[in-house]
């Protein structure tokens, strides 16, 4: 090996100061090892914590008591010893998780993530590469280009990493064959230029032995490239492209520790901001002029994409978080609705229709997807149709949020263009998504403002408008129980509208089935409905099997808080069977009717609903008293 490429002792014993302070200003590189299986990731790792002499005193004494040890050069070194963290990998013998570790050189500090190589883990894959200035595409020299090099490619690329480098691998185990490497470098490069990789850098390494590594190898005198620690010392880092971009700041929360002093608080996302600059708070569009950029060492003169800052402004202004500070003469745009790219990353399948929560920078909103528009077999690289998403899944879709956010295209932007969906009942991270452009509807289509107000209808009507949800098994009764409540209220002079589940079906919902998706989106229609009687000042029942939390929960979220009563009517499967007034349960059971609930088909009771009736113990009539009580006083 060369002179080292980690710190001198000798400055450390002359002058630990001025080791501290060059090494404080050095730049981060963030980079991912990817590739198929047994590519040498591990081991690639391994060389370069192990040439840098950042190996930890606690992973020395692990490596001490292994049966293998950490030789001289030319000995049997196992350097995957050195980043197998999880007891599940080294059982299996494969990388389940993204390991992350941390080294440095004389140029630059690194933060590595060691991303899994098996298909059924891409989801760690994508979660490694989104914070990454640069990948490390690994191919085994004996194997070329295998189907996971083309799908950790195309995510990389997906993902807007710029900065690839084929790194083909063992190249001591194909006699340093130049016509291997340069057969597997054409292979890729045909692929690299279908998926849209305008250029990479490819060198012959061996992690290994470490060739090419640290400093060139004797064994590929054909070889005239950097090394790959010479490329990650002088390769530009994302911060400082980001850093000649229009100055963007989500806000991350109002600090206001005294009557004295108010500041916006936030991780600078791209461009640089100091006092006297002109911003503009996006969605609202007030401006105001910078008049301290402050931070716990003291305040700055400027400030950079990367760093944490606190801005104080000239004017009050209205401002809180999940707004976004940005350069007023160039701010970003806010819609709610996009196209965009999602690659799904849970075990269940996309549910068309249904509400997520979609966070983007510190943004949380509501959100429904569409069917996809297609899905991208990233062997071939053809767009295929399809209904929904499964585990690993990447599809192109349009998603419409509950209120406009504030962003920008990914390729621009990764802060204001990257999201992820989150399952509104497991709180589950479910899928990964880089948003495209706005769609041009949402754009011409603006709410109209009115004069007279939902609460001016409320007050003609002189009552407190809500929406009665009456759910449970087909049988239950619900729609009887309904059917007396609104009897009920009538005779109270109370102004209702009913709701329900077969009627609708007969006109709104016509053109539905039953699948999980229809069944998501005849309650999404009928929420709407009863979101449109409640603002007109109506009571509302509503009798719907409504299955799913998931929906229930998105028809609360359109509604008003307080306004929304969950009635759970609770009669068990087996009663509501040997009712079976219309004959359903039969058929279900003959296999003449499909996805039936409480048959073949989930049905997810209420955890908490403001009201329970169960209808084995209590009659129609009983039922309907009950709730009449429980709803009192009615204004």
């Amino acid at each position: 090996m060369s002179e080292p490429i980690y710190q001198t002792e000798a400055l450390i014993a002359e002058d630990i100061g001025a080791y501290l302070a060059q090494h404080e200003h050095k730049t981060m590189l963030r980079f991912i090892t990817c590739g198929s299986v047994d590519d040498g990731k591990s081991t690639l790792i391994g060389r370069l914590l192990y040439d840098s002499k950042m190996i930890f005193e606690d992973q020395l004494a692990a490596l001490e008591t292994d049966s293998k040890k950490v030789g001289t050069q030319g000995q049997e070194i196992d350097f995957a010893l050195l980043v197998d963290g999880l007891a599940a990998e080294r059982e299996q013998g494969i990388t389940i998780d993204v390991a992350y570790r941390f080294f440095n050189t004389e140029k630059r500090k690194f933060i590595v993530a060691d991303c899994p190589g098996h298909e059924q883990y891409t989801r760690n894959m994508v979660t490694g590469a989104s914070t990454a200035d640069l990948a490390v595409i690994l191919i085994d020299a004996r194997k070329g280009v295998l189907v996971q090099t083309r799908r950790h490619s195309y995510l990389c690329h997906l993902i807007g990493i710029r900065n690839l480098v084929l790194a083909v691998n063992k190249m001591d185990l194909v006699d340093y064959d130049q016509k291997v490497f340069d057969d597997i470098v054409a292979d890729y490069a045909a692929f690299a230029k279908s998926i849209g990789i305008e250029s990479f850098t490819a060198m012959p390494i061996s992690g290994f032995k470490g060739d090419n590594i640290t400093s060139l190898s004797d064994n590929t005198p054909w070889y005239t490239g950097p090394t790959l620690v010479e490329h990650l010392e002088t390769v530009e880092v994302l911060s400082s492209v980001d850093a000649g971009k229009p100055f963007r700041m989500p806000v991350q929360w109002v600090n206001r520790p005294n009557l004295d002093f108010r500041g916006f608080s936030g991780l600078i996302a791209t461009g640089s901001v100091k006092p006297g600059d002109e911003i503009r708070v996006v969605p609202s569009g007030k401006t105001s002029k910078v008049t301290r950029v402050v931070t716990l060492g003291g305040d700055l003169d400027e400030a950079v994409a990367g760093q944490s800052v606190t801005l104080c402004l000239a004017d009050e202004i209205d401002c809180s978080r999940g707004d976004v500070m940005a350069i007023a003469d160039n701010p970003p745009q806010a819609s709610d609705q996009f196209e965009s790219t999602l690659v799904w990353l849970n075990d269940d399948a996309m549910h068309v229709g249904r509400g997520y929560w979609l966070k983007l920078g510190t943004q949380t909103v509501s959100t429904t997807v569409q069917q996809p528009k297609y899905v991208v077999n990233v062997n071939t690289m053809e767009h295929l149709a399809a209904k929904t998403l499964d585990l690993n899944a990447i599809g192109v879709v349009e998603i419409a949020t509950d209120r406009p956010i504030v962003f920008e295209a990914y390729a621009d932007n990764r802060t204001l263009g990257g999201f992820i969906l989150v399952d509104k009942i497991t709180n589950a991270t479910v899928a990964a998504g880089m948003l495209h452009f706005s769609l041009r509807r949402a754009q011409n289509v603006h709410w109209q403002p009115t004069d007279i107000t939902r609460a001016e209808h409320a007050r003609l009507k002189n009552q407190t408008p809500r929406v009665l949800w009456f759910t449970g098994l087909s049988g239950a009764g619900k729609s009887t129980i309904a059917n007396e409540v609104e009897k009920r209220l009538n005779l109270m002079n109370r102004h209702t509208f009913l709701l329900d589940g077969d009627n609708v079906r007969h006109g709104l919902n016509k053109d539905l089935g039953f699948t999980e998706a229809d069944r998501i989106e005849n309650i999404r229609r009928v929420g709407e409905v009863a979101k449109l009687m409640v603002d007109a000042g109506l009571i509302v029942l509503t009798a719907f099997i409504s299955p799913f939390r998931a929906e229930r929960d998105m028809v609360r979220q359109m509604i008003p808080a307080g306004e929304f009563v969950e009635i759970y009517v609770d009669t068990p499967l087996a009663v509501a069977e040997q009712r079976d007034v219309k004959g359903l349960y039969k058929k279900a059971r003959a296999g003449e009717l499909k996805n039936f609930t409480g048959i073949d088909s989930p049905y997810e009771p209420p955890e908490v609903p403001e009201i329970r009736v169960n209808t084995a113990e209590m009659s129609a009539e009983e039922a309907a008293d009950y709730i009449i009580q429980q709803l009192l006083p009615l204004k």
